[in-house]
């Protein structure tokens, strides 16, 4: 009789062991369960193919998605972020209307995780398993560009450059900025910025900027810009002016249709691949093992400390352009 009741006590204690391990984490049954919420900062080409690829991956993982734009408003974003626990969000996908806004954005959405995507918060910021980014580093564009230069030009000892930057404060032009500027001078060249100012990633104040730098008359050997439109907009204003560029190399990053189709024209010289498929894609399935209760560790691209998932660019020039448009 006391063996009989010493097994029957070992088969409750393993049944309730069982329960208990079934009912850490998170909780979430499926996939379909799992509720994810994108905030953009604002749509613009780019932007629209990394939604387009997080929905995608959203609905082939059988989790639900909903995109929110706050049309660059910091108190839109805010305002999201907060109505998000209250409608039942497991995870947040954000890209910061500033990145001065963070930690109100963190605070805003409570205890919901976050993973930032377009636009990197500082490093003290993050956190592994509940603040994280996913994307691209923005260091690495700038060196391929500027890489791309100094192969171009290699016969020249002094390289005149005009460079055109985006948002003032955007990691993304933090980045990528620092990654021309520290591969160009670590040439041995005499690198000389003839022109620099922020166009804000916008195809018609680049063209401004770069027809004020005309009248000035100083010589230019490249000009490069930290995104496919601000490199549009130097294009239309070389145009105008009647100068041959293929004497003067247009370097864009993003690799857009528009750009590619500029490259393929011999129009623009070279741009760099930041895949915004790629990037929704980790965003998803990083905010999916969040909603689980999982770590991100599997996922390709994982930084060893956890807080990054990096979606690697590529170089594209007239050598590979077709790889990269329709």
């Amino acid at each position: 009789m006391r063996k009989k009741l010493g097994i029957l006590l070992s088969m409750m204690l393993f049944g309730m062991l069982a329960l208990t391990g079934c009912g850490s984490g998170s909780g979430i049954a499926s996939n379909k369960d799992i509720k994810i919420l994108l905030v953009l900062n604002q749509m613009d080409s780019f932007r629209e193919t990394l939604v387009a690829a997080a929905r995608d991956t959203a609905e082939a993982e059988g989790a639900q998605f909903d995109f929110k734009d706050a049309e660059g408003s910091i108190e839109n974003q805010v305002n999201y972020l907060k109505s998000a626990g209250q409608e039942g969000y497991n995870v947040i996908l954000c890209s910061p209307v500033s990145a001065e806004t963070v930690v109100e954005l963190k605070a805003s959405a409570g205890d919901i995780p976050i993973v930032f995507i377009n636009s990197c918060p500082d490093e003290k910021q993050l956190k592994e398993g509940k603040y994280i980014y996913a994307g691209s580093d923005e260091y690495v564009a700038g060196q391929f560009q500027a890489e791309y230069v100094l192969d171009k030009l290699s016969g020249r000892q002094e390289i005149n450059v005009v460079l055109l930057k985006g948002e003032k404060g955007h990691s993304a032009t933090n980045g990528r900025t620092k990654g021309v500027k520290q591969t160009l001078e670590s040439s041995g060249k005499t690198i000389n910025y003839v022109f620099e100012d922020y166009a804000d990633w916008d195809q018609e104040l680049s063209k401004h900027l770069f027809e004020t730098f005309l009248r000035t008359g100083s010589p230019a050997d490249c000009v490069l810009c930290e995104n496919d439109s601000m490199a549009l907009g130097v294009i239309e204003a070389c145009k105008e002016a009647n100068i041959d560029l293929s004497t003067l190399p247009v370097l864009g990053v993003d690799a857009t249709a528009d750009g590619c189709a500029a490259i393929k024209s011999g129009e623009m010289a070279f741009t760099v691949c930041q895949s915004g498929v790629g990037q929704g894609e980790a965003a998803v399935k990083a905010a999916i093992r969040f909603a689980r209760g999982e770590s991100v560790d599997s996922l390709e691209g994982v930084s060893e400390d956890g807080k990054y998932v990096w979606v690697p660019f590529e170089k594209v020039d007239s050598t590979n352009v077709s790889q990269y448009s329709n």
